[in-house]
Protein backbone atom coordinates (compact mmCIF):
# COMPACT_ATOMS: atom_id res chain seq x y z
CA UNK A 1 0.00 0.00 0.00
CA UNK A 2 2.75 2.30 0.54
CA UNK A 3 4.56 1.79 -2.18
CA UNK A 4 1.40 2.34 -4.08
CA UNK A 5 0.67 5.68 -2.02
CA UNK A 6 4.53 6.32 -2.72
CA UNK A 7 4.16 6.08 -6.70
CA UNK A 8 0.75 8.18 -6.58
CA UNK A 9 2.20 11.07 -5.23
CA UNK A 10 5.38 10.87 -7.44
CA UNK A 11 3.39 10.97 -10.06
CA UNK A 12 1.30 13.24 -8.97
CA UNK A 13 3.91 15.81 -8.07
CA UNK A 14 5.08 15.41 -11.75
CA UNK A 15 2.15 15.88 -13.19
CA UNK A 16 1.56 18.91 -11.35
CA UNK A 17 4.82 19.99 -13.12
CA UNK A 18 4.07 19.40 -16.51
CA UNK A 19 5.43 15.95 -17.25
CA UNK A 20 3.14 14.01 -19.58
CA UNK A 21 4.44 11.02 -18.32
CA UNK A 22 3.27 10.85 -15.05
CA UNK A 23 -0.17 12.25 -16.90
CA UNK A 24 0.11 9.28 -19.15
CA UNK A 25 -0.02 7.24 -15.71
CA UNK A 26 -3.13 8.77 -14.77
CA UNK A 27 -5.02 8.47 -18.39
CA UNK A 28 -3.99 4.91 -18.19
CA UNK A 29 -5.58 4.38 -14.61
CA UNK A 30 -8.67 6.04 -15.14
CA UNK A 31 -9.62 6.72 -19.02
CA UNK A 32 -11.49 3.42 -19.23
CA UNK A 33 -13.64 3.80 -15.91
CA UNK A 34 -14.48 7.52 -17.37
CA UNK A 35 -15.61 6.06 -20.57
CA UNK A 36 -17.42 3.44 -19.32
CA UNK A 37 -19.15 5.85 -16.63
CA UNK A 38 -20.43 8.10 -20.02
CA UNK A 39 -21.58 5.18 -22.07
CA UNK A 40 -23.62 4.21 -18.97
CA UNK A 41 -26.16 7.20 -19.09
CA UNK A 42 -25.59 8.44 -22.96
CA UNK A 43 -25.49 5.33 -24.65
CA UNK A 44 -22.88 5.83 -27.71
CA UNK A 45 -19.51 4.16 -27.05
CA UNK A 46 -17.69 6.70 -29.57
CA UNK A 47 -19.54 9.80 -27.93
CA UNK A 48 -18.23 8.54 -24.40
CA UNK A 49 -15.05 7.84 -25.70
CA UNK A 50 -14.84 11.57 -27.05
CA UNK A 51 -16.08 12.47 -23.50
CA UNK A 52 -13.35 11.25 -21.97
CA UNK A 53 -10.45 12.08 -24.42
CA UNK A 54 -12.24 15.85 -23.35
CA UNK A 55 -12.34 15.16 -19.58
CA UNK A 56 -8.59 14.18 -20.00
CA UNK A 57 -7.60 17.08 -21.98
CA UNK A 58 -9.45 19.70 -19.93
CA UNK A 59 -7.37 18.11 -16.65
CA UNK A 60 -4.19 18.54 -18.19
CA UNK A 61 -4.81 22.41 -19.03
CA UNK A 62 -6.16 22.68 -15.52
CA UNK A 63 -3.51 20.21 -13.61
CA UNK A 64 -2.72 23.78 -11.99
CA UNK A 65 -6.09 23.72 -9.88
CA UNK A 66 -6.05 20.12 -8.40
CA UNK A 67 -4.50 19.51 -5.00
CA UNK A 68 -4.41 16.18 -4.34
CA UNK A 69 -4.65 12.46 -5.83
CA UNK A 70 -7.74 12.11 -4.72
CA UNK A 71 -8.89 15.66 -6.51
CA UNK A 72 -8.14 13.77 -10.16
CA UNK A 73 -10.59 11.15 -10.15
CA UNK A 74 -13.17 14.03 -8.34
CA UNK A 75 -12.03 16.57 -11.37
CA UNK A 76 -12.66 13.72 -14.46
CA UNK A 77 -15.85 12.01 -12.72
CA UNK A 78 -17.57 15.95 -11.94
CA UNK A 79 -16.24 16.92 -15.36
CA UNK A 80 -18.01 14.38 -17.30
CA UNK A 81 -21.24 14.21 -15.52
CA UNK A 82 -21.69 17.80 -16.40
CA UNK A 83 -21.06 16.96 -20.30
CA UNK A 84 -23.23 14.19 -20.22
CA UNK A 85 -25.60 16.05 -18.91
CA UNK A 86 -25.02 19.24 -21.61
CA UNK A 87 -25.49 16.32 -24.09
CA UNK A 88 -27.98 14.89 -23.07
CA UNK A 89 -29.92 18.17 -22.72
CA UNK A 90 -28.38 19.29 -26.59
CA UNK A 91 -30.01 16.16 -27.98
CA UNK A 92 -33.42 17.00 -26.89
CA UNK A 93 -33.59 13.72 -24.91
CA UNK A 94 -35.44 16.44 -22.55
CA UNK A 95 -38.29 16.62 -24.80
CA UNK A 96 -38.72 13.38 -25.64
CA UNK A 97 -38.99 12.72 -21.36
CA UNK A 98 -40.23 14.60 -18.78
CA UNK A 99 -38.58 16.86 -16.55
CA UNK A 100 -38.55 14.19 -13.96
CA UNK A 101 -36.76 11.45 -15.90
CA UNK A 102 -33.91 14.18 -16.49
CA UNK A 103 -33.30 14.46 -12.76
CA UNK A 104 -33.53 10.98 -12.31
CA UNK A 105 -31.05 10.47 -15.00
CA UNK A 106 -28.48 13.08 -13.39
CA UNK A 107 -29.02 11.30 -9.68
CA UNK A 108 -28.52 8.03 -11.22
CA UNK A 109 -25.53 9.95 -12.41
CA UNK A 110 -24.82 10.79 -9.05
CA UNK A 111 -25.07 7.32 -7.58
CA UNK A 112 -22.59 5.76 -10.35
CA UNK A 113 -19.77 8.37 -9.57
CA UNK A 114 -20.26 6.91 -6.12
CA UNK A 115 -20.17 3.50 -6.94
CA UNK A 116 -17.43 3.71 -9.62
CA UNK A 117 -14.77 5.25 -6.88
CA UNK A 118 -13.68 2.58 -4.21
CA UNK A 119 -12.05 3.25 -1.30
CA UNK A 120 -9.90 0.97 1.07
CA UNK A 121 -9.81 1.50 5.06
CA UNK A 122 -6.76 3.41 5.35
CA UNK A 123 -7.72 5.74 2.82
CA UNK A 124 -11.32 6.32 4.74
CA UNK A 125 -9.08 6.95 7.74
CA UNK A 126 -7.04 9.51 6.35
CA UNK A 127 -10.08 10.95 5.23
CA UNK A 128 -11.57 11.03 8.62
CA UNK A 129 -8.70 12.30 9.91
CA UNK A 130 -8.56 15.16 7.48
CA UNK A 131 -11.92 16.36 8.20
CA UNK A 132 -11.35 16.37 12.02
CA UNK A 133 -8.19 18.21 11.75
CA UNK A 134 -9.95 20.90 9.70
CA UNK A 135 -12.76 20.95 12.50
CA UNK A 136 -10.47 21.31 15.22
CA UNK A 137 -8.67 24.24 13.53
CA UNK A 138 -11.85 26.22 13.37
CA UNK A 139 -12.09 29.10 16.05
CA UNK A 140 -13.00 28.03 19.66
CA UNK A 141 -16.37 28.89 19.14
CA UNK A 142 -16.99 28.86 15.93
CA UNK A 143 -16.45 25.34 16.36
CA UNK A 144 -17.96 24.47 19.51
CA UNK A 145 -21.36 25.67 17.88
CA UNK A 146 -20.45 23.41 14.51
CA UNK A 147 -20.57 20.31 16.73
CA UNK A 148 -23.48 21.22 18.83
CA UNK A 149 -25.14 21.57 15.21
CA UNK A 150 -23.52 19.18 13.13
CA UNK A 151 -22.57 16.27 15.83
CA UNK A 152 -24.99 16.01 18.58
CA UNK A 153 -28.12 17.99 16.14
CA UNK A 154 -29.15 20.74 18.79
CA UNK A 155 -31.33 23.20 17.32
CA UNK A 156 -30.13 26.70 16.71
CA UNK A 157 -32.12 28.10 20.01
CA UNK A 158 -30.46 25.34 22.01
CA UNK A 159 -27.09 26.34 20.77
CA UNK A 160 -28.08 30.08 21.60
CA UNK A 161 -29.33 29.13 25.32
CA UNK A 162 -26.13 26.99 26.01
CA UNK A 163 -23.76 29.70 24.80
CA UNK A 164 -25.92 32.16 26.12
CA UNK A 165 -25.22 34.10 22.74
CA UNK A 166 -28.31 35.30 20.04
CA UNK A 167 -29.72 33.16 17.82
CA UNK A 168 -27.75 35.32 15.27
CA UNK A 169 -24.95 34.79 16.78
CA UNK A 170 -24.94 30.79 15.97
CA UNK A 171 -26.18 31.54 12.39
CA UNK A 172 -22.93 33.70 12.13
CA UNK A 173 -20.75 30.88 13.44
CA UNK A 174 -21.91 28.49 11.11
CA UNK A 175 -22.08 30.53 8.18
CA UNK A 176 -18.55 30.66 8.96
CA UNK A 177 -17.66 27.54 9.95
CA UNK A 178 -19.06 26.19 6.79
CA UNK A 179 -17.27 29.26 4.51
CA UNK A 180 -13.92 27.87 6.40
CA UNK A 181 -14.23 24.03 5.72
CA UNK A 182 -15.66 24.59 2.25
CA UNK A 183 -12.32 26.26 1.76
CA UNK A 184 -10.19 23.71 3.76
CA UNK A 185 -11.68 20.81 2.34
CA UNK A 186 -12.62 22.09 -1.08
CA UNK A 187 -10.57 19.55 -2.78
CA UNK A 188 -11.88 16.60 -1.07
CA UNK A 189 -16.07 17.74 -1.21
CA UNK A 190 -16.67 15.59 -3.60
CA UNK A 191 -14.75 12.85 -1.28
CA UNK A 192 -16.33 13.91 2.15
CA UNK A 193 -19.78 13.40 0.49
CA UNK A 194 -18.95 9.57 -0.47
CA UNK A 195 -17.41 8.84 2.97
CA UNK A 196 -20.55 10.21 4.19
CA UNK A 197 -22.47 7.80 2.19
CA UNK A 198 -20.02 4.43 2.84
CA UNK A 199 -20.43 4.87 6.94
Amino acid sequence: MNNTTNLENQNFESFKEGNETAFGYFYEKYFRRIQSFCVQFIYDAEEAENLAQEAFVHLWQNRDTVDSTNGIQSFLYTYSKSKCLNLIRHNKVKDKFKNDLLNQKERELDIEVLNSISFDTLELTELERIIQESISDLPPKTREVFIKKRFENKKNSEIAEEMQVTLKAVEAHMTKALKILKTKLSDYLFLIFIFICNN
